[in-house]
């Protein structure tokens, strides 16, 4: 079995698909080391383990809305493209998501994974509770404002297996999608609900998703684009300022369709958002050499948040996106490159993707990890390395 990308093979002794919470909680219990697969949207060896593999696949289909509360609790086993359009049918939203609807919620929650917009946190950020099963086979749960629980939504897994997440809504809304073909890197500054620029290092183009058109001096572009030059646009959600639901406009890519290049691998490192003009200057400088092995990079802006590991604890962020060809040992050349040319920057690594520096953690994390896990069940060779 491997990940969505095929550059990990799992070396799991025995893959289970538990459908009911008790036999979870027994398989948990019984299981010296265990960890969860998604829909394997992760680049690396976060996954991996060579006990038990879990897929959560077969649990029942939790769904439940409280309109009260403006929040909604749903199975971890559910992707974006699960619930946004049912969210949207009830009249809700989420705040922001991803440019792929296809990952599931869980694996973007635990990993810190992010949309784009200044005022927008990470999809982190959108968690009321998070409900786990624990080491032992016990279930807990961790709500906002709880002891640990800004430790426990961006956990890498560490904590346990997530069986169900309660997320905040916002009414639901349109927006329209508005591409621009002469942009600069520092364009991702460009006001807007969401904004994206896609950047070889040469060329760049300008993604706003907004209420209404922006006032920028760029060119609009003539029709549909795809961040990949190209790459087929039916795959892109509706361009030209056409407003459509959120849920079809937010993310870059169809549900129903195949997301980004395919053939592919990721990397992506965060960086103060004061510090993200002159860090793009540099990785600007050695665009040639990151080019031959370079899809396309995406540059977001991402607001501050308080959530121990997430890559925007505590700062507004800038994150920059690396879309390699899937040529893992040259793109582990790149990813050594690009990291020595943000050194000066303190970047932060997205912890589902490829990066080799191994960034220090949060100390209360590490005692947090130490008792929901204290004989590192959930642990693999990667959480060892960073975890100790």
């Amino acid at each position: 079995m491997r990940n969505w990308a095929g550059n990990v093979t799992f070396r799991a002794r025995e893959l289970h698909s538990p459908s009911t919470g008790p036999s979870l909680q027994a398989l948990v219990a019984r299981s010296p080391r265990l960890r969860v697969v998604g829909t394997g949207h992760t680049f690396n060896e976060l996954t991996d383990t060579t006990g038990d593999l879990v897929s959560l696949a077969r649990m029942p289909r939790t769904f439940d809305l409280d309109t009260d509360r403006h929040q909604v609790r749903i199975g971890g086993e559910l992707t974006y493209a699960d619930i946004c359009p049912r969210l949207d049918a009830e009249g809700w939203a989420l705040a922001n998501l991803a440019s792929l609807p296809h990952i599931s919620v869980a694996g973007a929650v635990a990993t810190g994974t992010h949309g784009s917009g200044e005022h927008n946190g990470c999809l982190s950020t959108s968690v009321a509770s998070v409900e786990l099963v624990t080491a032992h086979g016990d279930v807990v749960t961790l709500s906002r404002g709880d002891e640990g629980f800004d430790g426990a939504v961006v956990s890498l897994g560490a904590l346990g297996v997530v069986t169900a997440l309660t997320l905040d809504l916002v009414p639901a809304f349109e927006l329209g999608q508005y591409v621009f073909d002469d942009a600069l890197t520092t364009d991702y500054a460009t006001p807007g609900y969401s904004v994206s620029v896609f950047t070889d290092w040469d060329g760049a183009q300008l993604w706003v998703k907004d209420t209404a058109p922006p006032r920028v001096s760029r060119t609009a572009a003539d029709g549909p684009r795809h961040p990949i030059a190209g790459m087929p646009t039916g795959n892109c959600t509706q361009q030209l300022g056409v407003p459509g639901p959120w849920h079809e406009r937010l993310p870059h890519f169809r549900a129903e369709f195949l997301p980004s290049a395919g053939e592919e691998l990721q990397s992506e490192f965060m960086v103060a958002r004061e510090h993200a003009d002159e860090a793009l200057a540099e990785l600007a400088k050695v665009g040639e050499r990151l080019r031959p092995v370079l899809h396309v990079s995406e540059i977001r802006s991402v607001a501050a948040d308080g959530l121990w590991l997430s890559p925007a604890y505590g700062r507004a962020t800038v994150a920059v996106h690396f879309t390699w060809l899937k040529e893992p040992a040259r793109v582990m050349e790149a990813v050594k490159l690009v990291e020595s040319v943000l050194s000066p920057f303190e970047p932060r690594p997205h912890w589902g993707k490829i990066f080799v520096a191994r960034p220090g953690i949060d100390p209360r994390f590490l005692e947090l990890a130490g008792r929901f896990d204290p004989e590192g069940k959930f642990r693999n060779d990667l959480l060892d390395e960073l975890l100790g």
